[in-house]
């Protein structure tokens, strides 16, 4: 309900979506889906956007509003329940609409906020904490959408009172250039703004699938099947948490930590969470070999120690692995990192994995166990373990790459720079294809990325 004293909290998450009535809401669906298809679909992405956001207000203290179109504050309470406030978007374009709704969270003693909207199905409660996170340090926070908007924005009130109406003055809402007009406004205020990860949001037809595999994912009933998580690792300490939290603690999902001889407390971490550790030495290949035998479930993923995993991964693994022409897979790759340049290593990475079916080991490689070891696992070689690994997978099977992604870190492109780094890995790719050996290659990789020995 609307309150006009002052939340306790100091952290405001507003939620902008509108009353599904048919024929109001996602009138661009509505040629495809019809009337009632169309306001069906903004209802399960209100309430599946409202399910995340549920799991951050139980482990973090913040206020939630929700601002509505259509409909009015006992509908939308009849409709989503009695947990949030509700207030009307009022009148004006889009940009109008924000600015009321951020002056109204300062005024009632917010220090930070949040605004987020409905459409965009892989947003996540650790998304909205990482923007909540990134304004302790920064003015503003942006959440870019791939079509050139934005599907979340948040202020920080210390820094922008008088900042606000400017960032929400001239921009053409609805095009391609919303995100691009809103980063010059900031430069031009000198604003101190970091990005999150870019997400796709459904709002045209060619969107549908998005929502759907996202739909399918959480109202399937899987078989149950377990999973073992295998992690090597050699010192790992600054990832190692957030990596192992993202697997989370489901009943049939163990994790396994490989450790090759770490000295920076990856070892005490990695127990601490509750993970199984066993020591090995390296190269990766006779780590992810080893934790393969310890491991017990049906279901084997390989995860680098510096990416995380997106929710629900185990529902998403296993509804593909259900498939009888399906044999192994990865997700998507997503770097950590605002920077442009990485976005086209993404998208070269989509290509590769998806038309060649090369997914490489920072994509998080599934398969089952019974047909891993009748492979021979992870061929023992200092380099290029996955890739050929993915070669012989190649002649039984099809191997699928998830549309949702995991999040690695961008330490190994920044660490010498993109074009460099991205050089070398293709140079790699080719010498091995063109039979070097693995340990001569290995030699040369460790000389090129300037480290002493393979991680």
């Amino acid at each position: 309900m609307h309150r006009d004293k002052p939340m306790s909290y100091n952290e405001r998450l507003i939620i902008f979506t509108r009353y599904p009535d048919p024929g109001t809401t996602k009138t661009r669906l509505i040629p495809l889906l019809g009337a009632e298809g169309a306001a069906d679909l903004q209802r399960k992405m209100t309430e599946h956007t409202l399910s995340r956001v549920k799991r951050l207000t139980t482990s973090h203290k913040l206020s939630v509003e929700i601002r509505y179109e259509g409909g009015d504050e006992n509908l939308m309470q009849n409709w989503l329940g009695p947990d949030f406030d509700y207030r009307s978007q009022g009148r004006g374009d889009l940009g109008l609409r924000m600015k009321h709704s951020f002056k109204d969270a300062f005024r009632s003693r917010a220090t930070a906020a949040v605004l987020i909207g409905t459409d965009i199905p892989d947003i996540t409660h650790i998304t909205i904490q990482k923007a909540f996170d990134t304004l302790k340090q920064k003015d503003m926070v942006l959440g870019p959408a791939k079509d050139g908007g934005y599907y979340l924005i948040g202020l920080r009130r210390e820094s922008l009172s008088s900042a606000i109406p400017h960032i929400f003055n001239g921009i053409e809402w609805g095009t391609g250039n919303v995100l691009n007009a809103t980063t010059r406004i900031a430069r031009r205020l000198k604003l101190r703004y970091s990005l999150l990860e870019f997400l796709e949001d459904v709002d045209r037809p060619e969107d549908l699938p998005i929502w759907e595999q996202m739909y399918n994912i959480n109202n399937h009933n899987f078989k149950p099947a377990s999973i073992s998580v295998v992690i090597p690792t050699i010192n790992e300490a600054e990832n190692i948490e957030k990596t192992i939290s993202s697997v989370g603690k489901e009943k049939n999902i163990d994790i396994i930590v490989v450790d090759g001889g770490s000295n920076d407390g990856t070892v005490y971490l990695a127990k601490s969470l509750g993970a199984k550790v066993i020591n090995s030495s390296p190269p990766r290949a006779r780590q992810m070999n080893r934790g393969a035998a310890e491991a017990n479930g049906e279901v084997l993923l390989f995860l680098h120690a510096d990416t995380q995993l997106p929710e629900k991964f185990d529902e998403y693994i296993l509804k593909a692995l259900a498939r009888p022409d399906i044999i192994a897979g990865a997700f998507q790759l997503r770097i950590d990192s605002p920077a442009p340049a990485l976005r086209l290593i993404e998208h070269l990475a989509s290509w590769r994995s998806r038309i060649l079916r090369l997914p490489y080991g920072d994509q998080a490689i599934f398969i089952s166990s019974k047909l891993f070891h009748e492979v021979g696992g992870f061929p023992m070689i200092p380099i290029m373990e996955d890739f050929e690994l993915i070669r012989q997978l190649k002649r039984k099977g099809k191997i699928v790459t998830l549309s949702v992604p995991v999040l690695t870190s961008p330490r190994r492109w920044l660490n010498l720079g993109i074009l460099k780094t991205t050089l070398i890995n293709q140079l790699i790719i080719a010498v091995y294809c063109m039979g070097i050996s693995p340990a001569i290659i290995a030699r040369w990789y460790r000389l090129g990325m300037g480290i002493l020995k393979n991680n």
